[in-house]
Formats: structure tokens, sequence, C-alpha cells
């Protein structure tokens, strides 16, 4: 029996029909088919009656039951009547278009019919569940044993950097492979990261420490001005004044951690627009130094020179380039 909504699509004011079609074609695509065809037809039929209309215009000049409103009105009437035309007996045009165009829906053989494996909806497919394999309970205690041991198993942490540094091998042993993790997420060659550290704490020794011997983690000498927010140290430090060098107090800011001091490094020159000529040298480390040292980065004139001396040191160039993990 057909569905009444699909009915009112044969209906030429009411719209409504047409959604109902769009419906019907998701879970039955043969009477959606056979609709849509019927309704094609019905247009096919439509052009024709208005063809004969206009044939015989020529007989109609002159009457004065002839104007835009009986036009207008024989149009809905001509419609109607090439849906109810295709609706009953038809033309045989509906059937055609039917038996060409089911061979090409899936899940429809070349009769029109359903085939018995297409899957419509998720009701079609099977979904009961594999029998249990009969070592599964043996699995899941193995599982069960493996999951225990691993959370007594002592936690691997990185060891603990130390606060001061015996040599600058141990300074690049322990610094570089936290360079080349900050670097591959800015560019910036580690080289040059631990060279300027090394340059601005004397390779470790001269780390700044606040006034309770607190160590501060800065490796790269980088005031607490206005901006900063977080923890800092007031230490005596030297500054050149027109090439003169100078003791003059200032606060330095202060990290949790060596990598801590890496990433505010890294921020610290990202944020502020005089070091955009600096960063676009990320992959030239010595174009890099020198234009720190341009860009007013630190007020000694050597500044860039001694960065470029010391990533050319055999101790920071042997260790980078080194068999333990490190690579250049």
């Amino acid at each position: 029996m057909q569905d009444y909504s699909l009915q009112q699509s044969r209906v030429y004011t009411d719209l409504n029909g047409l959604n109902a079609l769009k419906v019907q074609a998701r879970t039955d695509k043969k009477a959606a088919l056979e609709e849509v065809a019927r309704q094609f037809e019905s247009l096919f039929l439509s052009e024709m009656l208005k063809s004969m209309r206009k044939a015989g215009d020529v007989f109609s000049e002159g009457n004065y039951l002839k104007s835009n409103q009986s036009d207008f009105y024989q149009d809905m009437f001509d419609n109607q009547m090439s849906l109810t035309m295709a609706g009953g007996q038809g033309a045989g045009l509906a059937e055609a278009l039917v038996r060409q165009l089911s061979k090409q829906i899936p899940g429809m053989d070349s009769e029109g019919g359903k085939l018995a494996d297409h899957k419509v909806t998720l009701a079609d497919y099977d979904r009961s569940l594999p029998a249990l394999s009969p070592q599964l309970p043996e699995r899941v205690k193995q599982v069960k044993s493996v999951a225990e041991q691993s959370a007594r198993a002592p936690v691997q942490s990185e060891p603990e950097l130390p606060e001061q540094f015996e040599s600058p091998e141990h300074f690049v042993r322990a610094l570089l492979p936290v360079a080349q993790r900050i670097s591959q997420d800015t560019g910036i060659d580690p080289k040059l990261m631990v060279a300027q550290a090394a340059l601005e704490t004397g390779w470790g020794r001269h780390m700044i420490k606040g006034d309770d011997g607190k160590p501060s983690f800065n490796l790269f000498g980088i005031k607490a001005d206005s901006r900063w927010e977080g923890n800092a140290v007031t230490i005596t430090t030297t500054e050149f004044r027109e090439g003169v060098p100078m003791k003059e107090q200032a606060d330095f800011r202060a990290y949790p951690d060596y990598e801590s001091s890496f990433r505010d490094y890294v921020s610290f020159l990202e944020s502020n627009p005089r070091y955009r000529k600096v960063l676009s040298a990320a992959d030239q480390p010595d174009v890099f130094a020198d234009r720190l040292q341009e860009a007013g980065y630190a007020t000694d004139p050597e500044y860039g020179s001694k960065i470029r001396s010391i990533m050319n040191r055999d101790s920071l160039m042997t260790l980078s380039m080194g068999s333990d993990g490190m690579k250049e």
C-alpha cells in the first residue's frame, strides 16, 4: 500500500510530499525511484499539454473569457492533470526510467528488487559478538600481572642537573640535551644556545644566585623588568657604558630549572620586535650571534664574536657530534 505522505507528492500545490520522498529513499529505494519516475513523467506530460494549448491559442483570439487569470488557473489545472495521469496508467515513460535507473542504484538488482546482502541501516548489520576464546582468562591474568609489576617498578626520571658545573665539558654534556629539545621546537641551533649560556655564566661557574644562595637557573642573563611576573634575584653586574665597564645593581629573572630558562630565552626573543631579524637567522648560528649583539642583547661590544668563539671550541664541537645520542 502506498504511503499517504508519498501520495501528497502527486498534488501540485503540496510540496511536503517531496520531503517524504527523500525520507522514503533512505529505506525503500525502489518505491522512491518509482515515485520520482512518475514525477518526471508528469513533467513530460505537462510540457506536452502546454504545447497542445499553444497550438489552440489561435482559436481563442477575441474570446472574452481569455485573460491572464484564466491562463493562470489553466496552467494549474494542466500541472495537476499531468501528475494524475502519470500516477495512473501513465504513458510508459516512468516504467522505462525505473528499468534503466535501477541498474545504477546500489542495493538494487536489474529488476529493481532489493539485494539480500545490501545494508541500509545499522539494524541490517550483524551485531552478535564472537565466541570468547578459552585462553582469554589466562591472557587477562598475564596482562594484570604485567601491569602490577610496572606499577611497582621505580619511575625512571632524568638525572637532576647540578647548580654549578665542574668544567666546560660537564656544562656542555649536561645542558646540550636540554638545548636540543628546545631546538626541535624553535629551530635555533642548540650549540649557539649552550655557547651563549656558557658566556653568560662562565661555563656554569658563576651562576646567578640570590642573597640566600638559592640558584636562579638563569643561563642567559635576562633581567627582570616590569614585564616579568615571576621570581627575581638582585646582584651586582658589569655593564658597558660607552665602552667603559661599570658595576651596577640589577634584578634578574629566576626559574625553577634550566629548561625553563631555555624556554623563557626563546619567548623573550620572540616577544621583542627588535629580535625579529635575529630569529630569521636561526639556522645560521654565526649570523645569529652577530645579530644578537647588533640588536643590543648585551652591552659588551665583543658579545657576538665571543659566542662564535665558544661555539667553535673543541669541547662543544666534540660533544655535540659524539656518539652518546647527541648530534649537531
